[in-house]
């Protein structure tokens, strides 16, 4: 069984830096295409950033490029998501995905195929 274990969420001002980092364990001997999306109360979850098995190809939602950096942690299948300058309107659950299909980043939702339970992530003074 696989499982995606977030971490590193919590209160921030605004402007001020977060990271977050997410571990797949369990089927841990295939190449995910690994992402982080996020659920603001009262919308729909929608992508921020992933990348691909090998980390090469990264892509990052309009909203957050220039502010977000996606990355390979130490590990094979860990991801972190550094976070700089955040605002107001990054809080939010933020959820790790993994997909099966490592090739590229992908930005569709339906590319993943694991997910993690969520850490919240909240900008506030």
């Amino acid at each position: 069984q696989v499982q995606l274990v977030e971490s590193g969420g919590g209160l921030v001002q605004p402007g001020g830096s977060l990271r977050l980092s997410c571990a797949v364990s369990g089927r841990t001997n295939s190449a995910y295409a690994m992402a982080w999306v996020r659920q603001a109360p009262g919308k729909f979850r929608e992508f921020v950033a992933a990348l691909n098995w090998s980390g090469r190809n990264k892509y990052y939602a309009d909203a957050v490029r220039g502010r977000f950096s996606i990355s390979r942690g130490n590990g094979e299948n860990t991801v972190q998501l550094q976070m700089n300058s955040l605002k107001p309107e990054d809080t939010a659950v933020y959820y790790c995905a993994a997909s099966l299909s490592g090739s590229y980043a992908y930005t569709s939702l339906y590319a993943y195929h694991y997910w993690g339970q969520g850490t919240q992530v909240t900008v506030s003074s």
